[in-house]
């Protein structure tokens, strides 16, 4: 099937045939034609798929839907694709059946949520009528324009793909919050922890086995997680199967990954990135502060992997690793710390077991001397903090500002401040840093932002204290995201500072590697800017890091003057042209009043001799009634 057959198929028939092949079938009419294409695609690798297009939305433009360019889909060819080209393509599940399922897993593409029960639905006027209109029009003049010159503007950019998200709230019902779940967990027992691991890392049901929650739709994503126990004293070991790799495609060079070792509390999730971090990598590599040396041997699928850490009096510790029961040798050499070491596993489309029954024989023996963590007394073992069990006890911060302002930067000062809370970061930068590899970043940043919106759909049902680092700035957004959370303590904080300091930032951000943002895309972000205010059905707290609230609103309206000023006009749509009816007949045929003459006010004359002669049907009859209704008084009804 060719791409133009497929661009002309209904969305019914597109979620049919994606049903078909056994893909999700939920989202828009693009998303389906460019998922259903790729999917083919893959089928068909010398088919004729060597043309560029480009899904692009064709309704009207009007603020209460504003029309959305979907990226560009390229299909695999032997030149490489042009820079200013968005390639971003779907991987085929062809795996087999999952060992477990969580309802969870299953997110739509679409911006709808739980239909909104009655009385659920949103009424307190929480913006004036001016900000509103404001608002909408910075989105339509964000939209419109030539698609080329919109690509080329905001096709790289982190500012691109969050507003392509953001706007996506403006059409969303009014979420309903689910209830809280009871959730019971054994003090003692050592079990993979939900609460320290990546929000797209997913737990089995025995809470000794996982996998990355995403691994069909982001096959690139790392996903970490780390036990419930550690230890800081002893001879300790545990042991971890590679059950099986998740993506059968073979389109990328290294399709799958698993690391596993030791780390300490409030380091990275992506184990051997950090200092604290140590990993045995499957390419036969120990890995720690991102630094790889060869070590061992690779493993795959079925491979067991024995971890073992042996303390010395004085604190020090040595960490080795076996591989089915053979010696791979002393990786890492640390001296005392007086921290505790967690067991960590970090894999990417593969699922993982651990093994921690204490009552079970090893897979395989392991040195001697050495015991399982899971047989360890409760006294051996140190135990994270509890994860909290209602929304009541959660905390989720929404942060507000336009790009380069300091919103990550306040983000992660604020995480060190109070390691205590344990805050899992949910931004586009965070997840970029756990696709470590996988295409072009135009390509990643695209499945990053896409991968955020499930994520924060996810952390509303999920007990636990969240920071979601986005630009936040349009009201639609931030009104859906907020009822997402209702029950949590929602804090809003904007970052706005002074039209020097954002400069400066701006300028040092592009100097240290940072993606520069176009001049021209910086205007409509500004244009489309809303700054909040207090609302109590929808926020807690307010806070104003920077400017006070009054300073920011005066320079938004500078900024929005300013912009509006420098763009181009926004071109007008051409006008429709008048569609010409044709005027039915009268469906009784000619009215009496074209064949006799009307002789007064009480009736036809000589009526009984007329009904008494034949009647015939005249072609031209018609024509003549279509003319009398073009100039009666019942033109309005036709």
């Amino acid at each position: 099937m060719k791409l133009t057959d497929i661009k002309k198929l209904k969305v019914a028939e597109l979620r049919s045939k994606l049903k078909e092949l056994e893909l999700d079938n939920k989202g828009l009419k693009a998303e389906l034609v460019g998922r259903l294409w790729s999917a083919l695609e893959a089928r068909q690798p010398g088919g004729d798929a060597v043309e560029e297009i480009q899904i692009q939305n064709v309704s009207s433009l009007t603020p209460s839907e504003p029309t959305e360019t979907v990226d560009a889909v390229r299909a695999p060819s032997a030149s490489p694709p042009r820079e200013a080209d968005v390639t971003a393509r779907r991987k085929v599940d062809r795996s087999p059946a999952r060992e477990f399922t969580d309802s969870a897993t299953q997110t739509e593409t679409d911006t709808g949520l739980t239909p909104p029960q009655p009385g659920s639905e949103f009424t307190s006027a929480c913006v004036s009528v001016h900000q509103e209109e404001e608002q909408e029009q910075g989105e339509v003049e964000m939209q419109q324009g030539d698609a080329e010159d919109r690509r080329a503007e905001l096709g790289r950019g982190r500012a691109f793909y969050e507003f392509k998200e953001e706007i996506r709230y403006k059409r969303a019902k009014s979420p309903q919050p689910p209830a809280d779940r009871e959730e019971t967990e054994e003090e003692d027992g050592v079990r993979l922890n939900p609460y320290d691991s990546h929000l797209h890392f997913e737990v089995g049901p025995d809470g000794a086995c996982g996998q990355p929650r995403f691994w069909a739709r982001f096959p690139s994503l790392w996903s970490g997680c780390r036990l419930t126990h550690g230890v800081f004293q002893g001879m300790v070991g545990f042991e971890v199967r590679l059950e099986r790799t998740l993506s059968t495609t073979q389109e990328e060079m290294d399709p799958h990954g698993l690391r596993v070792g030791w780390s300490m509390t409030n380091t990275s999730l992506l184990l051997g990135e950090g200092d604290l971090s140590f990993a045995y990598d499957g390419h036969g590599k120990k890995v720690s502060g991102g630094t790889e040396e060869e070590f061992g041997e690779p493993f795959s699928v079925g491979d067991i992997i024995g971890c073992y850490a042996s303390f010395s009096t004085d604190g020090a510790v040595e960490l080795s690793f076996h591989k089915n029961g053979r010696f791979m040798g002393v990786a890492f050499s640390l001296g005392a710390s007086g921290r505790a070491l967690f067991p960590h596993v970090l894999c990417k489309s593969c699922s993982v077991r651990f093994h921690l029954d204490p009552t079970a024989p090893p897979w395989y023996p392991g040195p001697p001397g050495f015991t399982p963590l899971a047989a360890l007394s409760a006294g051996q073992r140190v135990r994270t903090i509890f994860a909290p069990t209602s929304r009541a006890q959660c905390e989720v911060l929404l942060i507000v500002g336009l790009p380069g302002s300091g919103k990550s930067h306040w983000a992660r000062t604020h995480m060190k401040q109070h390691p205590e809370k344990q805050y899992r970061l949910l931004g586009t930068e965070e997840l970029l840093t756990c696709m470590m590899s996988g295409g072009q970043r135009d390509s990643r940043l695209q499945q990053a932002s896409q991968c955020l919106t499930d994520l924060i759909k996810m952390a509303a049902q999920t007990p636990g204290n969240y920071i979601l680092d986005q630009c936040n700035i349009l009201f639609s957004a931030r009104r859906h995201k907020l009822q997402l959370f209702t029950g949590f303590r929602r804090r809003v904080v904007v970052v706005f500072p002074s039209a020097d300091e954002w400069r400066r930032r701006l300028s040092q951000h592009g100097t240290s590697g940072g993606e520069q943002i176009p001049e021209t895309a910086l205007l409509k972000l500004q244009v489309s800017c809303s700054l909040p205010e207090q609302q109590s059905d929808l926020l807690e707290e307010l806070q104003y890091v920077e400017l006070p609230q009054e300073k920011a609103q005066l320079l938004l309206q500078e900024y929005q003057d300013e912009a509006r000023r420098l763009l181009p006009p926004v071109p007008k749509p051409e006008k429709k042209k008048p569609r010409l009816y044709r005027k039915r007949p009268h469906p009784h045929g000619i009215r009496p009043s074209h064949r006799m003459p009307w002789t007064g006010l009480h009736g036809w004359s000589n009526m009984q001799s007329w009904r008494q002669q034949p009647r015939y049907w005249n072609p031209a009859d018609q024509d003549q009634a279509c003319y009398y209704y073009r100039d009666s008084s019942y033109e309005g009804y036709w």
